[in-house]
């Protein structure tokens, strides 16, 4: 009988990650038939692509995310001589297209809104300028990162809008569409409002505090959940959260009762209890009053299980008295659809990136048969007009030399002739920016349901 099993070879297991060495091949193979053919008709225009969302999946903003690593991978951006080998080993690719690979550098400049801006649909985001072949290779790693980042912060936004002002956790990563997706998530996450994560590498790598509790697992491998209790509150006197629904979420409030009272015996305190299961609204209710009844006020609870901004903002509008949540798969994940009533979309942000100049003229894509996909010609500026208080009014989007006496533009220089010329703030400043933007937009903007478009405005000689 013939094995269906697949055979076997003798290389070692591969981690199937991106490196520095292969970020080179991160582009859609047209980006480089594209390039062959311009450099065999020796077209060196200069050309912008502008990076844009045309369609918000949910809501009425979306909050910029993911500019510093793309700005690293176009600046570091470079073709090895095994790539190239392993390219031209293909056969489809010339020899002299491929050498001229080899002294790839990017001397262009970029010019980009800072991370953490609330931005609109068609609003340019990233303007990318510089030599046509070079241009195009960034697309397919710009939209991969772009897209997802700031679908992930975006998503986190408006969850943490929903609690209002209730702490809110990236639990995430065992759900997120990938290992890279894992940590980045949490990056958006934080980004975006979430006070922590799961995530300990995200903590290592980004410095976002990380948290954590137990699992059912450390309760279920001994022999009684009370047992579980005092090992834990043992090992972290000072942190510890008891996960009480791992068998009967009331015994297992009244088992935290219990550990909460020996704790204060020896001078510590129980800092939470969380909830992973369940009707949430109910059983929170009930548990509190548990530990009320025992003198335990100070006793958090915390609800994980399915949450996102719509079961949150319908958890606290009820009464349910929570005082943090940790969100994964529907923050991971950038879940597109509304938890109570089902309705929604594919989890992805359709952001493009598109040729809009070239060599100094406007350019763009009329689509007869779908218009929504037309292209606005022009390299464009966005200038954010306020009132006296600072509140967003509206937007307005202009050709980039046009003289402009109101608002403040949006898109700030990040590469210039190929040279870095912005500083990146670290994640807890760009988090502690994107509060503050979004406490200056209009609360209507902001509603997890029926929040009213924002006004953007195409200058007459854009539109």
């Amino acid at each position: 009988m013939k094995s269906i099993l697949p055979r076997f070879h003798s290389s070692p297991p591969r981690s199937a990650l991106l490196t520095e060495d292969n970020m080179s091949l991160f582009v859609d193979y047209y980006q480089l038939t594209m390039g062959q053919a311009d450099f065999n008709a020796q077209n060196d225009a200069i050309i912008t692509a502008n990076y844009y969302v045309r369609k918000i999946p949910q809501g009425q903003y979306l909050v910029a995310a993911g500019l510093e690593p793309v700005v690293h991978y176009i600046l570091n951006l470079r073709f090895t001589d095994a790539t190239l080998d392993w390219l031209a080993q293909r056969g489809n690719l010339r020899a002299d297209y491929l050498a001229s690979l080899k002294d790839f550098r990017f001397d262009g400049s970029v010019f980009a809104v800072p991370e953490g801006t609330p931005v609109f649909p068609n609003e340019p985001i990233i303007n990318v300028t510089g030599r046509s072949r070079d241009v195009q290779l960034f697309e397919t790693y710009l939209l991969c990162v772009m897209n997802f980042q700031t679908l992930i912060a975006t998503k986190a936004s408006r969850i943490v809008q929903a609690a209002r002002g209730r702490p809110v956790f990236d639990f995430g990563a065992r759900r997120a569409h990938g290992r890279d997706a894992g940590i980045l998530a949490a990056r958006a996450s934080f980004i975006g409002g979430a006070k922590g994560t799961s995530l300990v590498l995200a903590g290592h790598y980004f410095d976002i505090p990380y948290v954590g509790t137990m699992a059912h697992k450390f309760i279920s491998e001994r022999p009684t959940e009370l047992e579980a209790f005092r090992d834990y509150a043992t090992a972290f006197p000072n942190s510890t959260t008891l996960l009480i629904d791992t068998y009967d979420t009331i015994q297992g409030a009244r088992n935290a009762c219990i550990v909460a009272k020996e704790m204060e015996a020896s001078g510590t305190k129980l800092r939470a209890v969380r909830l992973d299961s369940g009707n949430l609204l109910t059983l929170s209710k009930k548990v509190r009053r548990i530990l009320d009844a025992h003198g335990l006020d100070y006793v958090q609870i915390i609800a994980s299980h399915e949450l996102d901004e719509f079961q949150i903002d319908t958890l606290l509008e009820n009464g349910a008295p929570l005082d943090s949540f940790g969100v994964g798969t529907r923050l991971a994940t950038g879940a597109n659809f509304n938890s109570l009533t089902d309705e929604g979309a594919p989890s992805a942000l359709g952001g493009v990136y598109k040729l809009v100049e070239s060599d100094g003229k406007p350019v763009g894509k009329q689509s007869l048969d779908e218009p929504s996909k037309a292209t606005v010609p022009g390299k464009k500026q966005v200038y954010r007009i306020t009132d006296a208080d600072g509140n967003y009014v509206k937007d307005r989007v202009t050709l980039w030399d046009e003289e402009v006496s109101e608002g403040q533009p949006l898109l700030i220089p990040i590469i210039q002739n190929g040279e870095l010329v912005y500083d990146f703030p670290n994640l807890h400043d760009i988090q502690a920016y994107t509060t503050a933007a979004l406490e200056k937009l209009p609360e209507s903007h902001k509603r997890i349901t029926g929040a009213t478009p924002y006004l953007v405005a195409l200058d007459p000689v854009v539109a």
